[in-house]
């Protein structure tokens, strides 16, 4: 590599740095070179990108952005798995990739200024989506508002329901009434005319 390819790497990955809110060091020691290009395909398909360069070339890219600390992680063959808008979808394909291949090996990362041990890396692959996270969100803010809607109908469902059961109970009040009033003229009219004649 000439100094000029060296120059374009180190532009590049400080740029995808500057533009990224995860970065993580991975050694990828024993890969092969088609289990690496499938890492790199899976990463890329959620937003994030692998770039495998000389320790001394990475060190250089990190200068002047969030991510500087992963210097000292830079040991041994090591790349950058960097994730713009999606770190947890980026964590999740890293991770499961190395549970799935030992060579892979997750030293550590910063996510938003933050350092994480490669433990805690794990921990953000076991989080839920961002779509999942929104709709969780989402689900919490309308939880309230449906929950004030019930309690503000409920009182008129109530009155509905009183005044629904109050006709009910009329007409069948009402039912009654006609029925006696019916045979109160039949049974009590006769007599009182009889005796009226007589």
């Amino acid at each position: 590599m000439n100094r000029e390819e060296k120059t374009a790497l180190i532009a590049d990955i400080n740029a995808r740095l500057k533009s990224s809110s995860l970065a993580v060091v991975a050694e990828y020691r024993g890969l092969t070179v088609a289990q690496m290009n499938r890492l790199r395909r899976e990463l890329k398909q959620v937003g994030g990108a692998y770039r495998v360069a000389k320790n001394t070339l990475t060190r250089r890219a990190l200068k002047d952005t969030a991510f500087e600390k992963l210097e000292e992680l830079l040991t041994g063959p090591a790349g950058l798995v960097t994730a713009g808008q999606n770190p947890v979808a980026v964590a999740k394909v890293l991770v499961k990739f190395a549970e799935q291949h030992d060579k892979l090996k997750i030293t550590g990362g910063i996510l938003e200024g933050e350092v994480l041990p490669a433990k805690h890396v794990s921990d953000l692959a076991k989080l839920p989506s961002r779509e999942v996270l929104l709709a969780q969100l989402l689900g919490l803010i309308n939880a309230p508002a449906a929950q004030l809607l019930r309690t503000v109908q409920e009182p008129a469902a109530r009155v509905a329901r009183l005044l629904g059961a109050l006709e009910r109970a009329k007409a069948a009040a009402g039912g009654e009434v006609a029925t006696g009033g019916d045979s109160a003229a039949t049974g009590e009219g006769a007599p009182s005319g009889e005796g009226a004649t007589s």
